[in-house]
């Protein structure tokens, strides 16, 4: 590819197939096997199975990556490298099984937890100093809401302070947590990159040597192992990524226009819209604004549950990044007392028409069924 650096849509075509030698394959195959001549064991030493992948993915970081059996699992790895007693920082809102792990952990005495509005930059980072692991997920589940991890990783770095950044809604094509200063970028693949609603993978993506082989130790310890087969996918999936991104937030970014003129629609939450809270931030260090939006109806819990069970070319299930659009009604975050309306959207790869020509019908309440 000469001696310029290549577009991270090029890397994520190209990297983790091997050298060009004749005869070799031109994808990495299924290896299913468990263990090797020698002494090798899966568990223990890695495979083949899931090694292309982890090349593909830590060249796009701009690190070493690791994967593992789910984005849960990775996630786990990553406090499961903390020492007893650690002091974590996380987001007061995100991910609900992220916060549950760190809940859980701490009331185990496993961890002392402070949690902290992370879009908030001056106490993210006063709180951050006196951590030994700040947990930040931007965009965020399922707000959307935007943290300013430049100024953060490259404050906290200065500190010495772990960072782990949840960037699956971004993707490794949209945002470089590791260049920007975190320790850990994490991503679910069974989402974006996998982008097939058809396997459960997770990556976590390491600067330091030191943290790698510490992934990679508690990965084992754990048996948090991915499938040779989901490894193959993601990889596949990994391929089509840019692609599909790019057709996916051009659809996100026409939805959110649109639904932020309908007069059923009281807030929409897209760092694409030159409203919302977090278009600058998004702007300066992301290179897409993502396919992810969530929005508020004008209306009652009942409304949100109503509109879910009208649409037609929408699906409403749980979950994300595939090539099909999905909706569901999400609680904004524990504690809040604005009425359960917020509906998120992942958009896929339909033809945006289609889409909202689904969604304005859902949204006036009739259905063409």
């Amino acid at each position: 590819m000469g001696t310029s650096k290549p577009h991270p849509a090029t890397v994520a075509v190209h990297a983790g197939r091997g050298r060009r030698v004749d005869a070799a394959p031109l994808n990495p195959p299924i290896v299913a096997a468990s263990n090797f001549y020698g002494g090798d064991y899966a568990r223990e030493e890695g495979s083949p199975a899931w090694e292309p992948l982890e090349e593909a993915v830590g060249e796009l970081e701009g690190g070493t990556a690791v994967a593992f059996a789910s984005g849960m699992a990775a996630s786990t790895a990553i406090v499961e490298t903390l020492p007893a007693g650690a002091t974590v920082v996380g987001p007061a809102a995100g991910y609900a099984w992220t916060r549950s792990l760190l809940h859980e952990r701490a009331a185990k005495g496993r961890l002392v937890l402070h949690e902290v509005d992370t879009t908030d930059t001056a106490a993210t980072l006063a709180a951050g100093r006196h951590a030994d692991l700040l947990w930040l997920e931007s965009p965020s589940n399922p707000l959307i809401e935007i943290t300013e991890l430049d100024r953060i990783c490259e404050q906290l770095r200065e500190d010495r302070v772990k960072v782990a950044v949840d960037s699956t809604f971004a993707t490794p094509l949209l945002q470089s947590p590791l260049a920007m200063g975190a320790d850990f970028s994490v991503h679910s693949a069974t989402k974006f990159i996998g982008g097939h609603s058809d396997l459960m993978l997770g990556l976590v993506g390491a600067r330091a040597e030191a943290d790698v082989r510490e992934l990679r130790h508690v990965r084992a310890q754990l048996g948090a192992t991915p499938g040779s087969l989901e490894a193959f996918l993601a990889l596949r999936g990994l391929r089509t990524l840019p692609v599909r991104l790019d057709v996916a937030q051009h659809n996100a970014m026409e939805l959110a226009h649109r639904l932020s003129e309908h007069p059923a629609v009281s807030v929409v939450h897209y760092p694409g819209l030159a409203s919302d809270p977090g278009h600058e931030r998004a702007a300066r260090f992301m290179s897409g604004f993502g396919a992810m939006l969530s929005f508020e109806l004008d209306g009652t819990p009942e409304d949100a549950d109503a509109l879910c069970r009208r649409v037609e070319v929408f699906t409403h299930a749980k979950s994300l990044g595939g090539v099909e659009s999905l909706i569901d009604r999400r609680a904004r975050y524990a504690g809040s007392s604005a009425p359960d309306t917020l509906l998120r959207i992942s958009v896929g790869c339909e033809h945006v028409s289609d889409l909202w020509a689904d969604l304005s019908t859902a949204l006036t309440g009739s259905s063409s069924r």
